[in-house]
């Protein structure tokens, strides 16, 4: 019997690692090839959320939210946060190494997934990933936030789209 989490099929996807890690290695144990990731948070409580994003702005564009926005975003009982593809030819080492750089507050252009800046302990978020052609990775992207929503009957909290 496979693992799931959300009714996300874990089937393929890495062992998780945390966004702090991530930082502290600059992505080096994640591929460059493209492919599809999940946010994860462990935490079963209802977040704290931030009133000021940590995220960093890219120019000019601040990524934090109202917070009223930030909230009713919220998926309760959900512990995928986003899912993210890298279908460019930069693959999934960069473009996480470009989404934890903006949780930190650097200027990058990353601008998906900038709910999860306004997420207490950012740097103990987990990052798995699972790797697919670029011709594979939106497809694979919508079937997962679809099988989330399947589950929840909304998009992952810091999903915005699809």
């Amino acid at each position: 019997m496979s693992a799931s989490l959300d009714g996300i099929s874990l089937d393929d996807f890495s062992e998780p690692i945390s966004i702090g890690t991530l930082r502290e290695t600059r992505c080096s144990a994640v591929p460059p090839n493209s492919g599809i990731y999940l946010i994860v948070r462990i935490s079963d409580c209802v977040p704290e959320f931030l009133e000021k994003s940590t995220g960093g702005a890219f120019k000019k564009r601040d990524p934090g939210c109202l917070p009223e926005f930030v909230r009713k975003n919220w998926v309760q009982g959900a512990h995928v946060v986003y899912v993210g593809k890298a279908a460019g030819r930069r693959g999934l080492r960069r473009r996480l190494d470009d989404l934890v750089a903006v949780g930190y507050g650097e200027a990058v252009g990353h601008w998906g997934g900038r709910l999860l800046w306004h997420l207490p302990e950012r740097e103990k978020l987990l990052v798995r990933w699972r790797i697919c052609s670029k011709e594979q990775a939106d497809k694979a992207e919508t079937n997962v936030i679809g099988s989330f929503k399947t589950l929840y009957g909304m998009r992952p909290y810091a999903n915005l789209r699809k």
